[in-house]
């Protein structure tokens, strides 16, 4: 599976999320994305599932329990593809944060 297919699910963005924060056990997961999204520990265990296949997380079994941990590296291959395309944003940043300069200079005056 593409990252970008991996990463177009809003479930399995929000579970990203929450393992950049640091490892969570997949009960811990499993409350939040419930709470959140109202889907089923089958449908929790199966985004859990592609996030592994697709390198995005790894799991390690802890007694009973199966911490996830964040795997950066599909990351850093995806800010790689989306590095052929920031140069058309940050200018129209730069000039925003010009503008912006500009007008607090213009308050002071």
């Amino acid at each position: 599976m593409h990252a970008f297919d991996v990463l177009g699910d809003p479930v399995r963005r929000r579970i990203l999320e929450l393992l950049a924060e640091g490892e969570h056990a997949s009960g811990e997961i499993l409350d939040v994305i419930q709470a959140e999204f109202g889907i089923s520990q089958p449908a929790v265990s199966q985004h859990l599932k592609v996030l592994r296949e697709s390198g995005f997380a790894n799991v390690r079994s802890e007694g009973p329990r199966r911490i996830y941990a964040l795997d950066a590296v599909p990351l850093k291959q995806v800010d790689e593809w989306v590095e052929h395309f920031r140069g058309f944003w940050e200018i129209k940043l730069d000039a925003l944060a010009t503008e912006v300069a500009r007008g607090k200079k213009k308050r002071k005056s």
